[in-house]
């Protein structure tokens, strides 16, 4: 904050009331208390100006204005639509998965009235809120399911109920960070579980688990590096290997699969993904994963397994704690329906995954004839899948790289197209701004040609 001279003439300025009275306040069609306010608050930015005669008197001359943009802002919802036009699909900053059509219908029709959350229809009593995704899931997956908020709130509850005061079994190759700085060993701390690590960073054979068991030992965890990989000189026992050892020893096996894939990626041309059915189908005793990842939902985290294990999770008293709400199971419901029908055109981060580079060609060559007066050509690129998924796996695509007008930067472009009314973030390299519609929703095209037409004349 520059430092006010002690000879500043505070004169200059004028008084709260004062500033009411101009015309431009005055016909602000907001409560007084938030005019007042925001009045306020510009004079009091002034005041670390007013040693500078120009400034202050060039800010004074649009005052009125200032302080209606001030309100503005104070009322402007800060959470807003924005167009991902960075070949990033599941964007963690952009928020993850867009919904499916249906799932914001799901949305719309719970929100807006009351709704048989806790309610038994039949049975004219109190029910509870699980049902809402228990019987789709367990289809799904063949398996009991419960949900809690996210996937770290998963993992950490499972561990809560199954190992708490006692040892976790993992691999030191397996204890991974993820966003945030969040890591597996300070969740698992928290659980109330010790850590007992075994093998090294890239090798970790079955043997160094069974060595490690003792009379503490209450769970077996397998980690599933979603975030990144490990090449070279490596060695993980087989998912089969860990569940006999469990087996044998009568330990759960609890396995965070994190991205929570429900389908085969390489159907998209993608690298084989672990998939949750096949976990189960192998016989792992609890497996957690996220609703807002490769399953295309909401945040949200899936805990699905043997019954015994889940009964018990669910009457963990922390899993009230750490329960979704009424929309968060409406729009599961809705998603978790589109994959029992097979409608997985339906889900927008299947649909995306599903373009091919020629029709992403076809898309990004109509909208650049259509901006007219603007440079730019079609170029070869790579879309990610992102989200702490699928790593170092890509997808080709066909950018839209735009060149600036002359005398202003593709910094300057790319700034003014996230600034602006509709937000777009895209990506800026060679001095050229990268649009890549892999990740621009259908109808969010009218929407880019129109920001792109406003920057850049």
């Amino acid at each position: 904050m520059p430092q006010v001279s002690p000879h500043a003439d505070f004169r200059v300025l004028p008084s709260v009331d004062e500033v009411l009275k101009d015309p431009a306040v005055a016909t602000l069609e907001f409560p007084r208390a938030l005019v007042v306010a925001a009045v306020r608050e510009v004079l009091a930015d002034l005041r670390q100006v007013v040693g500078e005669k120009r400034s202050v008197q060039d800010r004074l001359a649009r005052l009125g204005a200032e302080v209606g943009e001030r309100v503005r802002r104070i009322t402007t919802l800060s959470l807003r639509p924005v167009i991902n036009a960075t070949g990033v699909v599941l964007h963690t900053n952009l928020g993850r998965a867009p919904l499916s059509a249906s799932a914001i219908e799901a949305i719309c029709q719970t929100a807006g009235a009351y709704s048989n959350l806790e309610y038994d229809l039949d049975a004219g009593a109190r029910g509870k809120r699980d049902v809402h995704a228990a019987a789709l899931l367990e289809r799904l997956l063949g398996a009991p399911a419960v949900v809690v908020n996210n996937n770290a709130a998963a993992i950490f509850l499972a561990l809560h109920e199954l190992a708490a005061r006692g040892e976790v079994v993992v691999s030191r190759g397996e204890l991974i960070e993820i966003g945030e700085g969040f890591r597996i060993p300070d969740v698992l701390a928290r659980s109330g579980a010790r850590l007992r690590e075994v093998g090294t960073t890239n090798r970790t054979r079955i043997e160094d688990y069974r060595a490690a068991i003792n009379d503490q030992t209450r769970v077996l965890l397998r980690v599933h590096r979603s975030n990144f990989k490990i090449v070279g000189f490596t060695e993980r026992p087989t998912l089969a290997e860990l569940v006999e050892l469990g087996h044998q020893t009568g330990l759960p096996v609890v396995e965070d699969l994190g991205s929570g894939c429900l389908v085969d990626l390489t159907r998209y041309g993608l690298d084989s993904e672990p998939q949750v059915g096949e976990s189960i189908a192998a016989g792992v005793d609890v497996v957690t994963f996220s609703g807002d990842k490769l399953l295309g939902g909401p945040q949200a985290g899936i805990l699905a397994g043997k019954r015994e294990w889940i009964a018990r999770i669910r009457r963990n008293p922390m899993f009230r704690a750490l329960r979704v709400d009424k929309l968060t199971y409406a729009v599961l419901g809705a998603t978790l329906r589109d994959y029992l029908l097979e409608s997985y055109d339906h889900i927008p981060i299947l649909a995306m995954l599903s373009q091919t580079e020629a029709q992403i060609r076809d898309r990004a060559a109509k909208l650049l004839a259509s901006l007219h007066g603007i440079r730019g050509e079609l170029a070869s690129g790579r879309s990610v899948i992102g989200g702490g998924s699928t790593p170092a796996m890509e997808l080709p695509t066909t950018l839209l790289a735009l060149h600036p007008p002359p005398g202003v930067s593709a910094a300057t472009c790319e700034r003014r197209l996230r600034t602006g009314f509709t937000p777009v973030v895209a990506r800026v390299e060679d001095e050229r701004v990268l649009v890549d519609l892999r990740t621009v929703l259908p109808d969010q095209e009218s929407s880019l040609a129109e920001m792109l037409k406003q920057v850049w004349t």
